[in-house]
């Protein structure tokens, strides 16, 4: 199983962990950890890997997202069950033993943690939620709990790299749109009117905008790495049906 972690999450108050595709029991496209259960995945396949990635992190119970491309978080204050998985793209909390996780297959995870509050929470920061504002949105569920963003630590997981992640003049345009100065996250590509989009270092760039200055980027690009990572415009380049999805989830440790 491959279990990436960070650094500045790593401490004895916090489990956490961004799972790769390797160590379930999944077939086909979706081998082997699809945690998934939006993907066409047999069911009992996806809740066997959401279980074996919840047993390696070690905590009670998983909430997960129905993710949307929102920047809407969510406070967790009783666990769910799949079926009534909330539309929101990002979840907070600060009861110990609930697993927070978000889905990607090239959008960004971010898990965050105020430890001295005992605040942590979780983001899927596709380039639409990313552009949106869910991770201010979670930060500032976060500081409802107690936290304080000068204390939070938060991590970005792995996601589509720039030199995987070609875009069009019209996606430039809007991140340009809102803020001229995001055309450094952009790098012409051997196409014309084409560009290459730095999802990653955006997603960074947000989180301390927003006073979160203990970033760690884990630099894994989703689409390059196929053996460890799920990727959805890999398989859409490949004309594949579908795509499994890897988790990424933090939690407290009761």
């Amino acid at each position: 199983m491959l279990i990436l972690r960070a650094e500045n999450l790593t401490n004895s108050q916090i489990a956490h962990g961004f799972f790769g595709r390797q160590g379930g029991v999944s077939q086909g496209i979706y081998a082997s950890l699809n945690c998934g259960p939006g993907s066409a995945d047999d069911r009992a396949s996806v809740l066997a890997n959401r279980s074996r990635a919840l047993a390696a992190l070690g905590a009670g119970r998983l909430c997960t997202l129905y993710q949307v491309h929102s920047a809407l978080t969510v406070t967790v204050t009783t666990p769910w069950e799949i079926e009534a998985s909330p539309q929101a793209d990002a979840s907070v909390t600060n009861l110990p033993g609930i697993a927070l996780g978000v889905l990607t297959a090239d959008c960004a995870p971010v898990l965050l943690a105020d430890t001295e509050a005992g605040v942590i929470g979780a983001a899927h920061a596709g380039w639409k939620g990313a552009l949106g504002g869910i991770t201010d949105s979670a930060i500032a569920a976060m500081e409802k709990l107690g936290a304080a963003r000068a204390r939070i630590a938060a991590a970005i997981g792995p996601c589509i790299g720039r030199a995987s992640y070609e875009v069009d003049t019209a996606f430039r345009d809007g991140f340009l749109a809102a803020d001229a100065g995001n055309g450094a996250f952009f790098a012409p590509s051997v196409r014309e009117a084409f560009y290459r989009f730095d999802l990653e270092s955006y997603v960074a760039t947000r989180l301390r905008r927003a006073g979160v200055t203990n970033v760690a980027r884990l630099g894994a690009d989703t689409y390059a790495r196929e053996s460890d990572f799920y990727s959805f415009r890999r398989a859409t380049h490949r004309g594949e049906s579908d795509y499994g999805r890897e988790l990424s989830a933090i939690a407290l440790i009761a």
